[in-house]
């Protein structure tokens, strides 16, 4: 069966301006995530929205991007289809949706395996970024020593038994503090079986409580959303007189 030029025409036309509207949309995705990130002044507000959107959002501009791959490509072999028929045209659309479902699956998969490693770094950039007071002077991050002194007991407590970390930043000239909490079981580390960025805490345990008299024992569990690799490691905690501020 033949392959009229006015429908090859029609056809060819809308693929190309498909995959340009999927290119800008791609693009446009990047550019609004980097403008919200630009728009939050306050560190520890961009280090969140960063947190919960960056691969989120990256994935939206990949499929984009993967989509505007498979409008471009029924755009090739246009001659051959022209002269052969309406099989290879058939034959190619075929080809080009297989190449889309691979392409999606190995961006899935190195997106998930990759690009924490990459976020993981801008959240340390930005959770270690120089805080400015409201006086305009910049401010010290407290050492793990140093933070107890300006932190509330169930803070503290808070911080030996869940998967929390605080961290204290202080204007010496003011006295002025600003206390931010973190979360530990939102983040990826680098698992010690397989190498990626896929390590996290699924579930905590308090084994031993601390008392005046002895030291407790916290245990965190991990697992591998890649390799599917399970430990669990131990925190000794202080004994509580020397937790007092």
């Amino acid at each position: 069966m033949e392959v009229s030029d006015a429908f090859l025409d029609s056809w060819n036309t809308f693929m190309f301006q498909g995959s340009f509207a999927f290119i800008g949309l791609g693009i446009l995705i990047l550019l609004y995530h980097e403008a919200r990130i630009l728009m939050i002044k306050d560190y520890k507000e961009k280090y969140d929205y960063v947190n919960l959107n960056e691969v989120r959002f990256f994935w939206f501009a990949v499929m984009a991007f993967i989509a505007a791959g498979f409008f471009f490509a029924n755009t090739f072999a246009s001659e051959m289809i022209h002269k052969s028929g309406m099989t290879w045209f058939y034959v190619r659309l075929f080809i080009t949706i297989s190449f889309s479902i691979i392409g999606y699956f190995i961006a899935y998969s190195m997106i998930r395996i990759y690009y924490p490693r990459y976020v993981e770094k801008r959240l340390n950039k930005l959770r270690n970024k120089p805080r400015v007071s409201p006086d305009g002077n910049i401010m010290r991050k407290l050492s793990e020593a140093e933070e107890d002194a300006h932190m509330e007991q169930s803070q503290i407590e808070e911080e030996l038994f869940h998967a929390v970390d605080y961290d204290v930043w202080l204007d010496e000239k003011t006295g002025y503090k600003k206390i931010e909490k973190y979360l530990a079981y939102q983040h990826a580390e680098e698992c010690p079986e397989c190498g990626y960025y896929t390590f996290k805490i699924t579930r905590e345990e308090l084994e031993q409580a601390p008392t005046t008299d002895e030291t407790g024992l916290f245990i965190k569990h991990y697992t591998c959303s890649y390799c599917n690799h399970r430990e669990a490691r131990e925190q000794v905690l202080a004994k509580l007189s020397q937790n007092v501020a």
